[in-house]
């Protein structure tokens, strides 16, 4: 999948549409920043806007990932490829947040780290100790929304009584008991709490 070609296409429709970026952000309800990216081919469209943004550009889902007007003869064919490209593309772009997620958790566990075995090694009245400690804390604190978002939209949880794959809203796993990656959440097909364990592809 080819995002350069899907990005020109984008732009060369919505200037055919004579919609300006601002107008086509605030009908999808994202930012003019994340259109510019589309049409640079610096990232694709979020799965949640792409059938409105096919319908006001005219165009077929298949069009869109194809970078171009499919004909129909070659439709089908190009439909299942493109299908395999994104999904293949969602895996891997997973894999790598889920993989940042680990490193921002590290990191921002060394300050912490590091300030337990000061406080340990030198003495230090007890304010202060405690001043470090929480100090420490700050980067850990304002990683984590990002790295519980990450959680959420990377990747499938395995519902495990039906054995459903889904992405789950960000409150539920802001609110859910975890071990790692694997929370307690209740299942939005059958409706039971189980402990859910992260998966990757939404196939078995």
């Amino acid at each position: 999948m080819d995002q350069i070609k899907i990005g020109k296409f984008i732009q060369e429709r919505r200037k055919e549409k004579k919609i300006t970026q601002s107008k086509l952000a605030e009908r999808l309800n994202v930012t003019d920043r994340a259109i510019s990216k589309w049409e640079n081919g610096n990232c694709l469209p979020d799965v949640s806007n792409i059938h409105e943004l096919c319908k006001i550009l005219d165009i077929t889902i298949n069009d869109l990932f194809s970078g171009e007007i499919v004909d129909m003869k070659d439709n089908e064919k190009l439909l299942e490829k493109n299908l395999l490209d994104a999904v293949r593309q969602k895996e891997e772009s997973d894999k790598r947040l889920l993989a940042m997620e680990i490193i921002c958790g590290v990191l921002c566990l060394i300050p912490l780290l590091f300030a337990i075995i000061l406080v340990e090694v030198i003495f230090m009245e007890e304010w202060k100790a405690s001043l470090i400690v929480l100090a420490s804390l700050l980067p850990l604190l304002v990683v984590t929304p990002f790295m519980l978002k990450i959680e959420q939209i990377a990747g499938y949880y395995e519902c495990e009584k039906c054995s459903y794959r889904y992405i789950p809203n960000y409150t539920s796993v802001f609110m859910a008991a975890h071990v790692g990656r694997t929370r307690r959440m209740k299942c939005p097909k059958c409706g039971e709490k189980s402990w859910q364990k992260k998966v990757i592809s939404k196939e078995k």
